[in-house]
């Protein structure tokens, strides 16, 4: 009975130093620094990383980050100095370098996102609205950078915080602004368009009417030059007919009567009642006698 007392206590006496151990080591990672608090107080700071012995009990450890963290808030709606509304969406690199300020002012990592989060859109706010639209578009642009920059690393500061490098990635016209322009282009657009058919529509009438009226000059002209050369045509038809008629006059005669016989007797179904005598069978009857 004696004996199992004995390694009853032995064994409560092994857990309960166990247990005094493991309540006075903490281990501190590579990536890590941390602070020893003592009812809720700092007491100590930890920047190198290793196995590190505290009070049991009466000590606890807080842990923070020590490498390059990032931010990413939403985007926010800004008024630049033209009245302009932009919608800027930024991003944020920063380091915890002085973990006893943090603790004291944030205590925790989602507090100091939340808090480094008010200080960077304020900072926007804050030059953002001494600017105009065209100079953020400017050569101005990686000054105005710098000035947020500036403004977010002085006060962030205040937190045991240093801010690495702030970004603006996107910076965008509100919904409703860009709907508004693209209506108001699309309408110049159109307009524009009315503009240069009304145009096309009145050069093509123009052209066309050129085209008519040089159509109708060069018809007239064709005309009167086929008139001019029908006439000298004519003209020295007949003056070569008379040349000719006046050097041979029975011998026109002759042929006009051969010509009349062709026109009148060489149509089929032909009736002609004519006298004997007469004059349109002169050189007819001449033939005739000849042919007895």
């Amino acid at each position: 009975m004696t004996k199992n007392i004995f390694w009853q206590s032995l064994v409560v006496i092994f857990g309960a130093v166990l247990i005094l151990l493991f309540s006075s080591v903490y281990l501190v990672y590579q990536p890590e620094q941390a602070i020893v608090l003592q009812f809720g107080e700092p007491v100590r700071l930890v920047n190198e990383p290793g196995l590190k012995f505290k009070v049991p009990f009466i000590q606890n450890v807080v842990f923070y980050d020590a490498r390059l963290l990032n931010l990413d808030p939403p985007a926010q709606e800004v008024v630049l100095n033209d009245k302009k509304r932009l919608d800027v969406d930024s991003f944020t690199r920063y380091r915890i370098i002085d973990p006893l300020k943090f603790y004291q002012t944030v205590r925790t990592e989602e507090q100091a996102r939340s808090k480094l989060a008010e200080i960077v859109n304020s900072s926007l706010r804050k030059v953002l609205g001494r600017v105009t639209l065209t100079e953020l578009l400017s050569e101005q642009r990686t000054q105005i950078m710098q000035d947020i920059s500036s403004t977010v690393k002085k006060d962030a500061e205040a937190i045991g915080v240093s801010v690495a490098d702030v970004r603006i990635r996107r910076a965008d016209l509100p919904i409703e602004v860009m709907q508004a322009i693209n209506h108001r282009m699309r309408t110049e657009r159109e307009r524009d368009a009315k503009e240069f058919r009304a145009k096309g529509q009145q050069q093509a009438q123009n052209i066309r009417a050129t085209a008519d009226k040089e159509a109708t000059i060069i018809v007239a002209e064709a005309e009167k030059n086929a008139q001019i050369t029908r006439g000298e045509g004519d003209n020295e038809a007949v003056t070569l007919w008379n040349k000719t008629v006046g050097q041979d006059v029975d011998f026109y005669e002759f042929y006009r009567s051969l010509d009349a016989y062709r026109k009148s007797l060489g149509q089929e179904d032909t009736s002609l009642v004519l006298s004997p005598d007469s004059a349109f069978f002169k050189y007819f009857n001449k033939m005739m006698k000849v042919d007895q």
